[in-house]
């Protein structure tokens, strides 16, 4: 497809959100009322936001969600962290290691099933949960200025509806 209306050198000075969102709205009507290309265009947009500062703390967008699901949950088994993080079991193993080679996280063997790993957030990784919360909240913010508080509420519960359609 081409784009027409953008010079080349104007559509790589966009931040990547803007331009994103502009290309969004040049997909013929079909694919931009469908649900998976709504959805995926709608996350870039939100992680363009939280991207640089996860950069600038070196943290990888699996590893966020690893340790915000700890930070919430608690000690958590590996399996069930997966899937609440939305991470692949076989990523997981590799953000582990990483986590813990930075001591956001530890790992112990479950009680009474020495096969089974459990899974808590180390000191670190609630010092960098706390570091980033003020950051977190001025992005969040934004977004409830942007979209309301209504609309966004709204947002997120009929996501949470679709999600649990399907459980």
């Amino acid at each position: 497809m081409k784009v027409t209306g953008f010079r080349a050198s104007a559509r790589q000075s966009l931040p990547i959100a803007s331009l994103r969102w502009r290309e969004f709205h040049l997909l013929p009507e079909n694919t931009r009322r469908s649900l998976p290309m709504a959805l995926l265009h709608a996350r870039e947009v939100v992680m363009a936001r939280f991207r640089p500062m996860l950069a600038a703390h070196d943290v990888t967008e699996q590893q966020w969600r690893v340790l915000r699901v700890l930070s919430e949950a608690g000690p958590v088994e590996a399996t069930e962290l997966a899937d609440r993080a939305s991470v692949l079991p076989p990523s997981l193993t590799r953000i582990i290691k990483a986590l813990e080679g930075r001591r956001f996280i530890t790992r112990n063997k479950a009680e009474g099933d020495g096969r089974r790993v459990v899974l808590t957030i180390a000191p670190a990784g609630s010092a960098l949960i706390d570091a980033l919360s003020p950051e977190r909240r001025v992005i969040y913010d934004d977004i409830e200025r942007r979209l309301g508080h209504e609309k966004l509420e709204q947002l997120l519960d009929l996501l949470e509806g679709l999600i649990e359609g399907e459980s």
